[in-house]
């Protein structure tokens, strides 16, 4: 997944949701337990089916890479069939509750919770510790992988955000390397701000709709958080949270730091015009900035430390396998070393595992190593969470576009939402 599929398929993952959620709801119950491949790879050739959505530039690296495990296992050959994302997710839960489904399929992270909750997927626990190291990766990423405290999936791949900047308008301003504290951050933006005349300049730009979340990450940076660490209770009133959110929204509501209700999309095009000092993003956006002297660093840390937010494309079996040892094999050959290396150069994205980075195909391409860098201190947006998308569209982002817009003080705003988030999550 390149430039900007991962984005986009954030964007589809809100919107399948509700239609998965249906199907899983009228299928989910219906299955019988699947064969689990007693059969030795070596006995016999098999033919797995993988569906995906990498549909972009870097789709001849992922068709390399099957191509190199199909080479190196002629008893164990992958079709891969590619298709746009939304089209994907449109078919798969009938095709697997019908038992018509793919061996292998990928899908973005936070959908894992409901192709589990509905039996279309297998757990892969005992991969874990036994072919794929879960040491080497980043712990926010494995968790990702999760459902009830179930593994079902290994990362097919995986970005985190960094800081992208104007290098030009940071010179104009005076500013000589990029920040890395929230007061060095804050003092840099309100420089490279310009509020009056014609030609307006922002410092930052934060997208609040239609993107890949970015306010979490500044929550986060202040010792806040969405939801509490069981996942049971609202943090969306607590003390940190609040306090980090009346921070920023005075920013963007007062100071004018940033225009209001941006689409990702629209926070890309004023920052690749020029227009906007600084942006946080992930690495599919350098293939649109030719035009631009820019340079990335890391999120600013706030005061509670670094923090920044981390997506994945998930790789899961389908339930009706009848070959999961073979499905074993290519997930640990994907997740290997020189597979991880490969790809990482090839889709400019940092590779699933973190012991990678003086690889010398990996630092080939200078802005892997720095996405690699601050994989540790990623986190992902409500990893987990079976009502993903109503939190986020229905509590979340209409909070932060509420008190961007100055539609109501933080602490009102704040616990009205937090309110409606704790009686989703009690089930009323």
């Amino acid at each position: 997944m390149s430039n900007l599929l991962m984005k986009k398929s954030w964007l589809i993952s809100f919107a399948s949701i509700f239609t998965l959620s249906a199907v899983l709801t009228a299928c989910g119950s219906s299955s019988t337990a699947p064969e689990t491949g007693s059969k030795a790879a070596s006995e016999a050739k098999v033919t797995l089916t993988y569906w995906n959505g990498f549909t972009g530039p870097d789709r001849p690296a992922y068709e390399e890479l099957v191509k190199r495990f199909n080479d190196s296992h002629p008893n164990i050959q992958i079709t891969m069939e590619i298709s746009p994302w939304d089209a994907l997710l449109a078919k798969l839960p009938t095709s697997l509750a019908s038992g018509q489904g793919p061996d292998i399929a990928s899908f973005d992270s936070a959908l894992i919770p409901q192709y589990a909750k509905g039996n279309l997927i297998l757990p892969v626990d005992d991969i874990y510790g036994k072919g794929i190291d879960p040491k080497v990766m980043a712990a926010s990423l494995v968790d990702a992988m999760k459902y009830n405290s179930k593994l079902y999936a290994v990362p097919a791949n995986t970005a985190t955000l960094l800081m992208y900047y104007n290098k030009d308008l940071f010179k104009a301003a005076g500013i000589a390397a990029p920040p890395t504290t929230w007061a060095e951050w804050q003092d840099a933006i309100m420089k490279t701000t310009k509020t009056n005349g014609n030609e307006k300049q922002y410092g930052l730009v934060l997208a609040d709709h239609a993107t890949i979340p970015m306010w979490p990450i500044l929550i986060w940076g202040n010792g806040g958080d969405i939801l509490s660490a069981d996942h049971k209770t609202s943090m969306l009133n607590d003390s940190k949270t609040v306090e980090a959110l009346k921070i920023w929204a005075d920013l963007v509501a007062n100071k004018r730091i940033s225009p209001v209700n941006l689409t990702g999309g629209d926070a890309d095009k004023i920052f690749a015009s020029g227009k906007a000092a600084m942006e946080i993003n992930g690495p599919w956006m350098a293939g649109g900035l030719s035009g631009v002297n820019y340079g990335v660093a890391p999120v600013p840390s706030g005061p509670a430390g670094k923090a920044t937010l981390a997506n994945a494309v998930a790789m899961v079996i389908g339930k009706n396998t009848k070959h999961k040892d073979e499905v074993y094999e290519f997930m640990k050959f994907w997740n290997s070393a020189d597979a991880q290396a490969y790809l990482s150069s090839k889709s400019g994205f940092p590779p699933t595992r973190t012991d990678l980075n003086d690889n010398p195909l990996v630092k080939s391409n200078p802005l892997i190593p720095q996405f690699a860098a601050v994989a540790n201190d990623s986190r992902f947006y409500l990893a987990g969470m079976e009502q993903f998308s109503k939190i986020d569209s229905d509590i979340f982002t209409p909070a932060i576009q509420a008190i961007t817009n100055n539609k109501g003080t933080v602490e009102a705003t704040m616990a009205d939402a937090s309110k409606k988030l704790d009686a989703l999550l009690s089930g009323k």
